[in-house]
């Protein structure tokens, strides 16, 4: 198992770093870091998505649209 990270964007105290985590040949996971914080006071929270994808781009698009819609409503992933 492999993952693959894009470019994190930050938005004001949070860091939105959309993630792909790879379980073979065409398995792709959606994964999603939304941190907060620095240094000692850092909280990292992960999200894993269900649907699979068949390539990492598609995961990594799927986890970044979902950051930017956890930026405008956060309790979509409570």
């Amino acid at each position: 198992m492999s993952t693959t990270s894009t470019h994190p964007f930050a938005v004001g105290e949070f860091t939105i770093t959309p993630l792909s985590r790879s379980h073979g040949e065409g398995q792709h996971t959606a994964v999603l870091s939304i941190r907060r914080g620095r240094g000692r006071q850092t909280h990292d929270r992960v999200y894993a998505f269900k649907p699979e994808f068949k390539t990492k781009d598609s995961a990594l698009l799927y986890a970044a649209a979902l950051g930017r819609y956890w930026l405008l409503n956060p309790a979509s992933l409570a």
